[in-house]
């Protein structure tokens, strides 16, 4: 993380003064190009441990979970257009945006390797008895019509309303639960699917939220097998 400045005042201390160009050609020779630095969760060496550890624990045997928001009009993602100079404004060139995103819906859903299980929507403010209650009423089911079998491990993250109490005793009695480490936003492979579900939903141009649960409901259960198995994998 040094910058060509800082490099070329280390050649003036070493009597080689060099320009920052001459610098620059000499890092591309050696494959070296300036880039953003990428953002990850800090994480110790238990923490690595522990997410190799769960990485390589009966991962077809693992039914991964998690919620989502999904926008009416607000998908996060970059589009590039083919313009001419001084029309980015143009109606063509842009992208709508509304305030507040038109609305939105939270949606819990889970898959494993073979397919993808129940996706639910979550009516008012998550909170665990609520979660506790979406388990019990689509968990065991989704196990049951991916024909898991009784020894399958559960997964989720270590949101409050996962770690409360009564969703602990509900788990203890019910399933055997992933431990999973922290610092570990993006582990599972379900965030993935949950941005194949929104691109494929804004595709289809939702105008309401009706539409906009009707289309996730379709596009949930029309994701691919092989794409949950790769992600998996």
């Amino acid at each position: 993380m040094v910058t060509l400045t800082e490099l070329q005042r280390c050649s003036m201390k070493r009597g080689e003064p060099s320009r920052r160009t001459t610098i620059s050609t000499a890092l591309h020779k050696s494959g070296l190009f300036g880039s953003v630095a990428r953002r990850k969760p800090l994480l110790s060496k238990k923490h690595m441990t522990a997410c190799l550890k769960d990485s390589q624990t009966m991962r077809n045997k693992i039914l991964w979970s998690d919620e989502t928001k999904i926008e009416l009009f607000g998908l996060n993602a970059k589009r590039h257009v083919w313009r001419k100079a001084g029309t980015a404004h143009h109606l063509a060139n842009t992208i709508p945006t509304v305030k507040r995103a038109g609305g939105s819906i939270m949606l819990w859903g889970c898959f494993l390797v073979g397919g993808t299980g129940r996706r639910v929507r979550i009516e008012g403010k998550m909170n665990a008895a609520m979660y506790r209650d979406i388990l019990d009423e689509n968990m065991l089911q989704s196990a049951l019509d991916l024909r898991l079998g009784q020894r399958f491990i559960f997964q989720q993250d270590n949101d409050l309303e996962h770690t409360a109490k009564i969703t602990k005793k509900w788990l203890r009695d019910s399933v055997n639960v992933l431990e999973w480490p922290s610092q570990s936003p993006d582990l599972s492979p379900i965030e993935h699917l949950w941005r194949d579900l929104k691109m494929a939903v804004h595709r289809r141009s939702p105008s309401n939220l009706m539409e906009l649960e009707r289309f996730c409901k379709e596009e949930w259960e029309k994701l691919p097998r092989n794409r949950c198995a790769t992600l998996v994998e």
